[in-house]
């Protein structure tokens, strides 16, 4: 049976070679009949990107591609077709794709290639270009099903060397070579999108807050060294004491500052402090009355003598006006006027500028302008 499948082969051949060969001779005959206009019909050109497969009889012929360049056909038995061997790009449409941590995306794609084998690209294939399109599509799904969010957002360009690679292995076989693969877009749910967003936003200020802390701590840091430093040498201090001032100054306002050192505040506080104590402990001139108000005596001591008490006593003295409360006498010391009797400890203030003209910082004032 082998031999003679074998022996049929060949009669099948050498009938067909025989037909090709009357073909061959009638079709040059037609074309030196009809000459010159056959001449348009028999020479072709293609062009540098370009190459010619040509069929006899609906046979390849043997040489491969034509091109580039001038070819010859013989009419009415020749049958070419041209390739183009540029480089071709095609938009993949955006596909609804499920990663693998179950969410929902739609990614886009844009694919490069050229034909490789321009007789693999017209014999194995019916329509390459439609056949890449619909191959990379289903190559698109299949890839980015395997991957994470993630991975999607972060990892674009191993996921469109994946792409371009399956591609091209799968192509192989048409003579067309895919070159590169270039993801466009990845699309998100709008819920996705804006949790994505709080989320980066939450991780924006946890960082705006380390750095702001950061900040501060080196700050202290050097303030404290600055302080450090300033302690150390009293001149610096001082120094800085001046420019201070100088940049207050500097300013329009109508505040002046005066430094006052503290060791000098400190004496008259003490001093100030001694007389409070001394106008408790002793009191100055104590007047008595005995009897009525026409008989009147008086008892003093070296302490209560206006002449020999002190600035800020006599003043408080000429401001206070001190009453003696007895109820007993109190019609006839009407008739007579006002009389300054009384203890220590009945004094009291006639008026609400008297108070304040006594309160310790205004006695402490006015000590300083009598000094």
């Amino acid at each position: 049976m082998a031999l003679l499948h074998v022996q049929r082969s060949e009669t099948e051949a050498d009938s067909i070679g025989c037909v090709e060969v009357l073909a061959t001779v009638c079709s040059i005959v037609l074309m030196v009949l009809t000459l010159p206009i056959s001449l348009f019909l028999c020479f072709k050109v293609v062009q540098e990107y370009e190459r010619a497969v040509i069929f006899r009889l609906g046979r390849l012929r043997s040489g491969g591609a034509r091109g580039p360049g001038v070819f010859f056909v013989l009419p009415c038995i020749d049958n070419y077709c041209k390739v183009d061997l540029r480089t071709v790009s095609f938009d993949v449409p955006p596909q609804e794709v499920l990663t693998r941590d179950s969410v929902t995306v739609s990614v886009d794609a844009v694919v490069y290639y050229r034909i490789r084998d321009p007789l693999n690209a017209v014999v194995q294939v019916a329509n390459y270009s439609h056949s890449t399109r619909l191959l990379a599509a289903t190559t698109l799904r299949n890839v980015l099903g395997t991957r994470n969010l993630s991975e999607l957002l972060t990892e674009r360009e191993a996921i469109s060397h994946s792409m371009q690679v399956t591609l091209d292995e799968a192509t192989d076989p048409w003579g067309v070579q895919v070159e590169r693969v270039e993801i466009k877009d990845v699309s998100l749910p709008d819920s996705l999108q804006r949790s994505m967003a709080a989320e980066a936003e939450a991780a924006r200020e946890a960082r705006a807050k380390v750095i702001a802390a950061e900040g501060e701590m080196k700050s202290s840091r050097a303030l404290k060294e600055a302080s450090d430093i300033m302690c150390e040498s009293p001149a610096a201090l001082q120094l800085r004491y001046l420019q201070t001032l100088s940049s207050i100054a500097g300013e329009k306002n109508s505040t002046i500052v005066f430094p006052l050192p503290i060791e000098l505040i400190g004496p008259l506080m003490n001093f100030t402090s001694t007389l409070g104590v001394q106008r408790t402990t002793a009191p100055a001139h104590v007047p008595v009355v005995r009897g009525g108000p026409s008989t009147t005596t008086s008892t003093s001591s070296p302490q209560g003598d206006p002449d020999h008490q002190p600035p800020l006593e006599r003043q408080h003295q000429q401001r206070c006006t001190l009453r003696y409360r007895d109820s007993g006498a109190a019609g006839d010391r009407k008739k007579a006027g006002p009389s300054v009797v009384g203890s220590a400890s009945s004094y009291s203030v006639s008026s609400a500028e008297d108070s304040a003209l006594c309160s310790p910082t205004n006695r402490l004032a006015r000590f300083i302008l009598d000094l």
